[in-house]
């Protein structure tokens, strides 16, 4: 039986959003959009979100956190306030990706298809069987066949559909199916490498005194 309430949240994009995962099975959800400064908006937003449902941080049985592909360093900031929070609480922490929050609640086989910039996108399968490995591709030429959610749908060749829900309900909804079954921490989900470069300078020469 999974726990009764799971609280989610999401920074992978310019965005910060929480969904709280209620015992009847309803989901109470926040987003704002902004560009920078989820570092500071995030925890007060959940605890808006649990305020509303007139619930405290004791109340939670998990913690869903969305861990990309997205943004580096606004994945980073939902996944170490994750790992926290679940430390600090003692409740398990489970890692959703953005490709599997955006299939859930589609009929298989679909496609997700999302803009990655730099004329790719990162696609991931899901078939009736199971998810196929994500990948970063081209966007030129791209074609997929069956039903494509995502960003980028529109741009490839293929029947869009929506996403069922919203991305961060659903990670909490995927976070719920997985709580009950021992999870590896949260961990930044990347398949395109960092942009920054580690310094070309030579380190420093230590002399014997």
């Amino acid at each position: 039986m999974p726990p009764e309430t799971i609280l989610a949240f999401d920074t992978s994009a310019a965005h910060c959003a929480a969904a709280l995962l209620l015992a009847d099975g309803r989901c109470l959800i926040r987003r704002e959009e902004m560009a920078k400064g989820q570092a500071e908006r995030l925890l007060p937003l959940l605890e808006e979100v649990l305020a509303e449902a007139n619930l405290g941080w004791r109340d939670l049985n998990a913690i869903g956190v969305g861990t990309g592909p997205g943004n580096f360093t606004g994945v980073r900031i939902s996944v170490a306030a994750a790992r926290g929070l679940a430390l600090s609480l003692g409740v398990p922490a489970i890692g959703v990706t953005r490709l599997e929050a955006l299939a859930h609640g589609l009929p298989r086989p679909v496609t997700v298809v999302e803009d990655a910039r730099r004329d790719e996108v990162y696609v991931q399968h899901f078939s009736v069987g199971g998810p196929e490995p994500a990948a970063l591709r081209a966007l030129a030429g791209l074609s997929v066949a069956g039903p494509v959610t995502g960003s980028a749908a529109g741009n490839v060749e293929g029947d869009a559909v929506a996403p069922a829900m919203p991305m961060v309900e659903a990670i909490a909804r995927i976070a719920a199916s997985r709580a009950q079954d021992p999870q590896p921490r949260p961990a930044p989900f990347y398949l395109r490498g960092a942009d920054a470069a580690p310094p070309s300078d030579p380190p420093p020469v230590i002399l014997d005194a």
